[in-house]
């Protein structure tokens, strides 16, 4: 479940006095961060700038909690705490996704020592705000319904063991199941924009894992006819963006690329039983 944080609350380094600081200093003793700014979905987007003290090895997620005990700007002036979304807070939930200096990350595993002083944050712009650095990812939990993204049981009951599933498909789908639905291969994908209905690749790979189930593939065909409707699996022009950045390491142009031989052949013999 995604938290969207933005009152006044404790958090990591929970104790410590604050260290948000307005006035000037060493530049090595702080991290200045330009973060991009909507007060709702309709409202403008603007910049604000904030400067916290530096610790070793503090993530983007302690920058943001610092501003948030201590909301004042560079300038000096009062603002408000900055909203984003997190959950787990170890590299799982998938919730704290955003753009951070230009790429697509996680502002959990992300730490200050790697990326520098100088922290732009930023939205995912493929996804509709709801504030700050808050997005709704509706878009992604509708293509996970529009491919079945669940394994149909018979009732609740004991039904024994279950099927045998051989260590390369373990293997296989093991890899898959990493993916915990942040949006950064939405957000780097060319083929999400406004002239392209696209599906997604995170939505297309789980395809692909729950079709590698045994009990999953009882819905094989249902997923496969849905992926082959406009903005299926052959709206994907594999870029390869998304194998990039994805930060748990899914596989996911393989993926894809079984899922449209997949398709294909579903297509064929769909086509032959006419």
């Amino acid at each position: 479940m995604e938290i969207a944080i933005g009152f006044p609350a404790r958090g990591i380094g929970e104790g410590r006095q604050s260290d948000n600081v307005a006035a000037n200093g060493p530049m090595s003793q702080f991290v200045n961060l330009k973060i991009k700014r909507q007060a709702g979905p309709e409202s403008k987007p603007y910049w604000e700038e904030f400067r916290v003290r530096y610790r070793p090895n503090m993530n983007v997620i302690i920058c943001l909690m610092d501003i948030r005990r201590n909301p004042v700007n560079s300038r000096g002036a009062r603002s408000t705490p900055v909203v984003w979304q997190q959950n787990c807070l170890e590299n799982v939930c998938g919730s704290c996704a955003m753009l951070i200096n230009g790429d697509a990350r996680m502002a959990c595993s992300t730490l200050i020592d790697e990326i520098g002083a100088e922290v732009t944050l930023e939205p995912f712009t493929k996804f509709p705000v709801v504030r700050d650095l808050a997005i709704d990812r509706g878009r992604m939990f509708g293509a996970l319904e529009r491919i079945k993204g669940w394994i149909e049981i018979n009732g609740t009951h004991d039904l024994g063991p279950g099927p045998r599933v051989t260590p390369k498909v373990q293997q296989e789908a093991y890899a898959i199941s990493r993916c915990m639905t942040c949006g950064c291969c939405f957000e780097v994908c060319p083929n999400i924009n406004p002239r392209n209905p696209f599906i997604g690749p995170a939505p297309v790979a789980l395809a692909h894992y729950y079709n590698l189930h045994p009990s999953g593939a009882a819905q094989r065909d249902d997923r496969l006819q849905a992926l082959m409707d406009d903005g299926g699996v052959m709206s994907c022009s594999n870029a390869q963006n998304c194998v990039e950045a994805c930060p748990k390491g899914v596989p996911l142009t393989e993926a894809i690329a079984m899922v449209k031989r997949d398709a294909t052949w579903h297509g064929l013999f769909a086509w032959l039983r006419e």
